[in-house]
C-alpha cells in the first residue's frame, strides 16, 4: 500500500484517503526538518541520499515535558529503550511505524532527550543521524571543510557532525543509532524505563538557590541560572555548560 506526506497529512492507499500523522502532532513537522537539513548539507556539497537514515533527536527543556512527551510517543512505538547517559535518562523509542521523510527515505527511532543538556541545543527536533556505514572515516575525509567536528559518545559511537547557525545538527554514524544501542545494553523489547530517576538541579557555588538581581525578586531568574558581578559594574548571566555533546 502506498502512502504520501502533505504537511501534517498522509494520503494512504490509490484512493488519496486522508490520515492524520499523529507523530507529526507530538513532535513537529519533522519532515520539514529533514529537507531543511538536507538541503543545507547540499548546500555544502554533502548528498545524504545514498545514506540510510538513523533517527532523529528531539530535546524538552524540562523533566516534565520529557515523561509527557515520552510517554505520548510510546503509544506509537514498540519499545522503549531508556537508560542513563551523561548523567540523566535518555529514551530510544522504536516506532511502530517508521517515519517516511524525503524521497522515500525511513527514520525508525526517536531519541528524546530531556534536560540537563550539556551544550547549546536547540529545543524540540534537534538533529538527524546519518548511517554511513564503515566509510565514515574517508567521508569524514572527504567532507572536511563542510563538519563542524567529531563527537566521542562510546566505543561504538563516534559521529562526525555538522553545526547548524540555528544549534541544530545533522550526525554521521558508522552504525545506527540502533545497532549501538544493542551493542551496549541489548535488544529493544518492550518499554523499560530507569526506575526511581530524581531529576537534576544545577548546584552552584552558591548552594542550589540561585541569587537574586538587584531589585528582583529570586524567583524571577530561570531555572539552573546563577547572577555574578562583573568588575562591580553590573550583572552577568551565566549557565553550566561542558564539552561533551548530548
Amino acid at each position: 500500500m502506498s502512502r504520501r506526506c502533505v504537511g501534517r497529512f498522509l494520503y494512504d492507499g490509490a484512493e488519496g484517503d486522508l490520515m492524520a500523522d499523529p507523530i507529526a502532532d507530538i513532535i513537529g513537522d519533522y519532515r520539514a526538518f529533514a529537507a531543511l537539513q538536507r538541503d543545507r548539507l547540499t548546500v555544502r556539497g554533502i548528498d545524504i541520499a545514498p545514506y540510510e537514515l538513523s533517527h532523529l533527536a528531539v530535546r524538552v527543556p524540562e523533566w516534565d515535558q520529557y515523561v509527557h512527551l515520552r510517554n505520548i510517543l510510546e503509544r506509537h512505538a514498540v519499545a522503549n529503550l531508556e537508560n542513563v547517559w551523561n548523567g540523566r535518562p535518555m529514551s530510544m523509542i522504536l516506532l511502530a511505524e517508521p517515519l517516511r521523510v524525503l524521497d522515500g527515505q525511513v527514520i525508525p527511532l526517536i531519541e528524546l532527550i530531556p534536560p540537563v543538556h550539556q551544550r547549546v541545543y536547540k529545543m524540540g527536533l534537534e538533529h538527524l543521524g546519518v548511517v554511513v556505514g564503515e566509510d565514515v572515516d574517508a567521508f569524514a575525509r572527504r567532507h572536511r571543510a563542510a563538519l563542524t567536528g567529531q563527537q566521542f559518545q562510546s566505543a561504538a559511537n563516534e559521529p562526525y557532525y555538522v553545526l547548524f547557525e540555528d544549534f541544530t545538527h545533522v550526525k554521521f554514524h558508522r552504525r545506527s543509532l540502533r545497532a549501538v544501542v544493542e551493542l551496549d545494553h541489548g535488544a529493544f523489547d518492550g518499554i523499560h524505563h530507569v526506575d526511581d530517576w530524581v531529576p537534576q538541579r544545577l548546584v552552584t557555588a552558591t548552594g542550589p538557590n540561585p541569587l537574586p538581581r538587584a531589585n528582583e525578586p529570586p524567583n524571577a531568574l530561570p531555572r539552573g541560572t546563577v547572577r555574578r558581578r562583573s568588575r562591580g559594574v553590573c550583572w552577568q548571566r551565566i549557565r553550566r555548560s561542558t564539552g561533551k555533546g548530548s
